[in-house]
């Protein structure tokens, strides 16, 4: 295990004023995005709009990581590999490494991760072909009832993983996701995700995981979807910063915000609202999926003819939420 290496691409993957590009749709998810669009998802055609994505030009001032999945790590962009490719133009690659949630038995509304079996042995293989950092998703259903036994099951998963990503040289992201499609208040988000992030962090210590070689990508503190009463984000943005303070230890070098649903324009709000708060002891930036991606989809739409202007729309919004990392309205 190279320590001062692991540091160092911590550090590097929350840069100042960059964040991260979750890429990393599996098949059936990416599918799910081109149904908006009336597009069928296969090798070639997924490969065509995340080049769309990659080959913008100037995101790299914007992005210092990308998340990839497994089909995209092996593919290749004008002849050149797609690790390559990104780490050429300055942007660290990294892999989605976790195989998805499931039923956790016995425990109804509930899900823990799939993944751990051969897993050192695909890490040391993402590590060959150029990835530099991992991610593992684990998510925390709200509901009557529960969270329950998914909190530790998935924390001692997310440890595991994280523990086998650093001996292969690789940044974990440890993703505890909170999920936001219930009726729960702002109040029952914050109560979930610190007894979430507390049981995290203590498994992720037991298991000896160098925090200062981690990146942790959590939810924010928010309203559930179906709640009646919708925190903005000023409250949105205090909630979340004083969890974290709560729980989150200053060792981890950056905190990367999932959007978890969120509109585009809401995602940079809060994100922009969380950056005005001071002394925060960690960098706190964005590793966003639909948010930076979802306008650029539906102006692509499968056409190479909208490249251009599907580009325009991607760079128009990293830049936004580049600003929103930097404390910066746009």
């Amino acid at each position: 295990m190279d320590i001062a290496n692991l540091k160092q691409t911590a550090k590097a993957m929350v840069a100042h004023g960059k964040g991260i590009l979750a890429a990393d749709e599996s098949s059936r998810t990416i599918q799910k995005r081109f149904d908006i669009i009336g597009l069928t998802s296969n090798p070639q055609t997924n490969l065509n709009y995340r080049k769309m994505l990659f080959t913008t030009p100037g995101v790299e001032e914007f992005l210092s990581g990308v998340i990839l999945y497994d089909e995209t790590i092996r593919q290749e962009i004008d002849g050149v590999a797609v690790p390559k490719y990104l780490a050429n133009k300055g942007i660290i690659p990294g892999i989605k490494v976790d195989k998805g949630a499931v039923d956790l038995p016995n425990f109804p509304g509930e899900k823990i991760t799939e993944g751990l079996d051969g897993l050192g042995g695909r890490l040391k293989e993402y590590a060959s072909m150029g990835a530099k950092f991992a991610k593992w998703r684990a998510v925390i259903t709200i509901g009557e009832g529960i969270p329950n036994t998914c909190i530790e099951s998935n924390a001692e998963s997310l440890a595991r993983y994280a523990a086998l990503c650093q001996e292969a040289n690789l940044v974990p992201i440890v993703e505890p996701e909170v999920l936001m499609d219930a009726d729960n208040t702002l109040e029952v988000c914050r109560e979930v995700t610190s007894q979430t992030l507390r049981v995290v962090f203590d498994r992720l210590k037991a298991h000896k995981v160098i925090l200062e070689g981690v990146i942790l990508k959590p939810n924010m503190i928010i309203s559930g979807k179906k709640c009646f009463k919708q925190a903005g984000s000023k409250e949105i943005a205090k909630a979340t910063v004083e969890t974290f303070l709560e729980v989150v230890p200053k060792e981890v070098p950056g905190v990367v915000f999932l959007s978890g649903g969120q509109t585009p324009e809401e995602a940079t709000i809060n994100l922009y609202e969380i950056n005005l708060i001071p002394n925060s002891p960690w960098q706190l930036s964005y590793s966003y999926g639909r948010a930076l991606q979802g306008e650029a989809l539906e102006v692509w739409a499968g056409k190479e003819e909208n490249m251009a202007m599907a580009q325009k729309t991607f760079s128009q919004r990293a830049k936004k939420v580049s600003l929103a990392r930097q404390g910066k309205s746009s």
